[in-house]
């Protein structure tokens, strides 16, 4: 046990040495102060825009410090008790701070990968659509499924989450979704997820309890702030208003309050039906235009372009990215890391963090599927 203990130890502080070069704790520290300044300045709410992008920084610095903070008071902490425990003899004491370094060590590594989210717009909020494939009414159950998974993905780490469209089935289920998802990095964690989905079970919609096998798209693309600047053109564009589907009281009923937009050079097509309002709406559906055309021009610019656009090109076989098995095994396997999972109930209630992990692991630091231990 002491041997273990020490194998956690060092792996622990060897994370913690790396988390505070890459964040350099002196400069984040001076920077801070700075902040806290400005902050107790009266007139800073005098510009909106420049108070939140403070408040913001603050908020992240003030995070990340505290992160580290108690890093090492928790790592202290259960050393502690681990030697106190082993003096007097006491295991199970000895195996609770056991316990402690080993979740230590898996957050450690996962701030370490997030700590490597150093792209543009990976700190950004993000949008999550979700589009069902060929195969009717069991295809856009299995894409509610997906649209619930990546909500309660996002509750779990207290992202604040909105429905921008939903487009219902004829019968169950959603053709179509998108969630906002807001917080700090929620897109650089979720980017990994575009890509084609797969589910096998007996379908709750077949009379003779037959195996299917369904399909759904994710894309995810960030939400672009005021620093970038993307040029769309409204005479490029083709805007619809239409009634919004579902469920939503009187108002949504009976007013087209819901905005498509299509963008006819890239053939981008983007929807918004969240709020009464048909201004706010179309607000919504510019900003997510000119975040798709970012999307679009980063994945142009990067080389491994055709390989994301490939993954999107056809919902259906040999496209996929995940495969989730309900029937007659239980298993939940992501193709391109070899992470997988016994227990697909988890993952669709938002238990992610794994495959998110060893994808950006692998973006990060190249290679083929990474050596993981199947998640029990």
């Amino acid at each position: 046990m002491r041997a273990e203990a020490e194998a956690l130890r060092e792996s622990i502080k060897q994370s913690l040495g790396l988390l505070r070069r890459h964040l350099d704790v002196d400069v984040a520290t001076r920077r801070l102060a700075e902040l806290n300044a400005k902050v107790e300045d009266p007139n800073l709410w005098n510009d909106a825009d420049a108070a939140q992008k403070i408040m913001r920084e603050r908020t992240e610095l003030e995070e990340r410090l505290g992160a580290l903070g108690r890093f090492e008071s928790d790592l202290d902490d259960a050393l502690t008790l681990i030697e106190l425990a082993e003096a007097e003899g006491d295991t199970a004491s000895e195996e609770e701070g056991l316990a402690e370094l080993r979740h230590l060590k898996s957050e450690a590594d996962r701030r370490q990968i997030e700590a490597l989210l150093s792209g543009e717009v990976d700190g950004n909020d993000t949008y999550i659509e979700v589009h069902s494939g060929a195969g009717g009414t069991e295809s856009c159950d299995w894409a509610r499924m997906l649209f619930r998974m990546y909500a309660r993905w996002a509750e779990r780490h207290k992202f604040k989450v909105e429905i921008i469209e939903e487009t219902f089935g004829d019968e169950a289920g959603i053709k179509s979704g998108t969630l906002l998802v807001k917080g700090h990095n929620a897109h650089g964690w979720a980017k990994t997820e575009s890509g084609v989905h797969r589910l096998v079970r007996i379908s709750p919609f077949d009379s003779n309890a037959r195996r299917h096998t369904s399909f759904a798209s994710v894309w995810v693309y960030p939400v672009i702030d005021d620093r970038i600047e993307i040029d769309v053109k409204e005479a490029d564009c083709r805007i619809d208003t239409y009634r919004s589907s579902g469920a939503g009281g009187q108002h949504v009923n009976t007013t087209d309050s819901a905005v498509r937009i299509t963008h006819i050079p890239t053939g981008i097509v983007v929807a918004c039906q969240g709020e009464r309002s048909q201004h706010k709406n179309r607000a919504t559906a510019w900003n997510m235009l000119r975040a798709r055309l970012y999307e679009r021009e980063m994945e142009i610019r990067e080389a491994a372009a055709n390989a994301t656009e490939a993954s999107k090109t056809e919902i259906g076989w040999g496209h996929q990215i995940r495969s989730y098995v309900l029937q007659p095994y239980q298993l939940v396997k992501d193709l391109r890391t070899g992470v997988t999972s016994g227990t697909p109930g988890d993952v669709l209630d938002g238990d992610l963090d794994s495959f998110m992990e060893a994808s950006l692991a692998q973006k990060v630091y190249g290679g083929g599927p990474v050596a993981v231990e199947d998640v029990e």
